[in-house]
């Protein structure tokens, strides 16, 4: 694709895409990427921070802020994590919401659409998983969202399969302000490769623990050396938990679980990387710190 960075013709803009919890917003981003740049979990508030992803089109550049799932809130990690989703509403040029046509979550709704009514920014609504739904029950989504409030466009898509997903974006661009494009037409993600490998981590640690292990786990990286261009990458990673009984969790029989979350975690990471990655994961107790706000703002929330 030829890009021509010319003002009169390009446009280029800041969307947000926000929805509740496991509407498939980071599956969504990965997917008009084509690569993994946020991570995906069948546990809801996987995402805690704002990923910024880059598409670059023949004339458009999208800058998506994906944002975490917006739910009513417990403890003060989940209320920093809602505050970063509503947060980001007022930053950007368009809001793209993003709902699970296939399992209502009445209570995220209303308060996503609170927010909305105290904005004035245009919005497009995306009804994600048709590929799960039944025709009938998707026109009246369609028809129930359309009296919910003023949207732009109501999109049915499935950011799994990538079904009208084009069609999305097609909407979207239409919305966005004329401009020079604000990055390289080959930047993906302006978020710190620190930042997505201990992202992946901490991915693998909620998907290959099942329902056994909680919310409260963070990663953080405490060594990413790189001898020489194109040789193999050290990283030294710690995975942070509340209690011992998690640490056993993770470690697993005779270190099993901990092997297995390092192994698939260092193929993500190689992939992103385009080299060899050496990955070794230590695991780390400190005692309630989803609950401590010195520790929330250390590790990034």
């Amino acid at each position: 694709m030829n890009y021509s960075n010319n003002f009169e013709k390009n446009k280029s803009g800041f969307v947000a895409i926000i929805g509740p919890p496991n509407a498939g917003k980071s599956t969504f981003l990965n997917k008009v990427l084509g690569m993994k740049i946020s991570i995906t979990s069948k546990k809801p508030q996987t995402t805690r921070n704002r990923i910024v992803g880059v598409l670059t089109r023949a004339n458009a550049q999208f800058i998506f802020i994906d944002t975490p799932g917006v739910h009513k809130p417990k403890g003060v990690l989940n209320e920093r994590i809602v505050d970063v989703a509503v947060s980001a509403i007022s930053d950007v040029d368009l809001v793209l919401v993003l709902i699970d046509a296939a399992n209502k979550d009445s209570v995220s709704e209303q308060l996503i659409l609170e927010q909305l009514e105290k904005q004035k920014r245009p919005v497009i609504l995306a009804l994600n998983k048709i590929d799960l739904l039944d025709k009938n029950i998707l026109l009246s989504q369609i028809d129930k969202w359309s009296k919910a409030y003023s949207f732009k466009s109501i999109i049915p898509v499935s950011a799994k399969t990538g079904t009208q997903v084009d069609d999305l974006l097609d909407a979207m661009e239409i919305f966005l302000p004329k401009g020079h494009f604000l990055y390289p037409e080959d930047t993906l993600t302006e978020s710190p490769t620190n930042f997505i490998v201990a992202e992946i981590i901490r991915e693998k640690a909620f998907r290959l623990t099942g329902q056994e292990l909680p919310y409260s786990v963070a990663v953080t990286i405490d060594l990413f050396q790189e001898k020489k261009r194109g040789s193999m990458v050290k990283i030294f990673a710690t995975i942070h938990v509340e209690r011992d009984s998690q640490k056993k969790i993770i470690i697993g029989k005779n270190g099993s679980k901990i092997k297995q979350i390092g192994q698939s975690a260092r193929l993500d990471i190689e992939k992103i990387l385009n080299t060899k990655v050496f990955l070794k994961l230590f695991i780390r107790v400190q005692k309630n710190w989803s609950k401590d706000t010195k520790a929330l703002r250390n590790f990034g929330y």
